[in-house]
């Protein structure tokens, strides 16, 4: 995920910029299979920007390890329930009248809490990574899926137990993801203020969303697309087999 902040067109460069940055690896793998006389250009292309983003998830995931262990804050994204008072020089309603804002909010993510406890640390930590490897699970099966093709094996076994796997990948780390971004966020509010504060969190605020079993779902049904594919390549190879017996 790419993220700029700032004034509209200083972050719309710093996207841009990124987008540079993407279609120039592109470009860069394209020259190449362009060069050697590839005729598989656009799988030479998706196997370098997939396995660059795993390489570069894996020195994330390094990142995360370290600074668990080595800094005294621990960052956290999950939403949890806390109420934000609103100033007072603020026009809003308490009544929800029509063309008014509402005072305050319940809802609080994004946040640092310096001082951190190693156990929230390590909580936040495990929140992070659970994320990191839940977005790094895509890019994993297509590199693996581009190296079987040009290997010659695009139905082989291999490539449908790669599905199956990452269909069971999604919905763990997906769901492990949600909740445990939520309940490190919500632990991180109990570190920080007293029980008897009016900013303590007295419950937790757990969300499910149905895109880990949706991304599942669709990626057993690839798998299953690609074993009748295996089975099909499997059975006309025999049939070569028998009819280059009988000649």
């Amino acid at each position: 995920m790419v993220t700029a902040g700032g004034e509209l067109l200083a972050s719309l460069g710093w996207i841009a910029l990124a987008l540079i940055v993407i279609a120039a690896i592109v470009g860069l793998a394209i020259w190449r299979g362009r060069r050697r006389g590839s005729r598989t250009i656009a799988l030479d292309a998706a196997l370098t920007v997939s396995g660059l983003w795993v390489m570069l998830s894996a020195v994330g995931a390094l990142i995360i390890i370290v600074k668990a262990f080595t800094v005294d804050w621990a960052e956290l994204n999950g939403t949890t329930t806390i109420w934000i008072g609103w100033p007072d020089d603020i026009p809003c309603s308490s009544s929800g009248a029509p063309g008014t804002l509402s005072c305050g909010g319940s809802n609080f993510a994004d946040f640092t809490v310096g001082g951190a406890s190693l156990g929230l640390r390590t909580l936040a930590a495990a929140a992070q990574l659970c994320t990191l490897a839940f977005t790094t699970v895509p890019a994993a099966m297509l590199a693996a899926i581009c190296f079987q093709t040009l290997r010659g094996r695009t139905f082989s076994r291999t490539v449908t137990r790669v599905l199956y796997t990452g269909a069971i990948c999604v919905v763990v780390l997906g769901i492990a993801s949600e909740l445990l971004n939520s309940i490190a966020a919500t632990f991180g509010l109990r570190e920080v203020f007293d029980e008897g504060s009016e900013w303590y969190p007295m419950s937790f605020q757990l969300t499910l969303t149905p895109m880990p079993f949706v991304g599942a779902l669709g990626l057993a049904a690839l798998a299953a697309v690609f074993s009748q594919g295996s089975r099909l390549q499997a059975e006309r190879d025999q049939l070569e087999r028998e009819t280059e017996g009988l000649v």
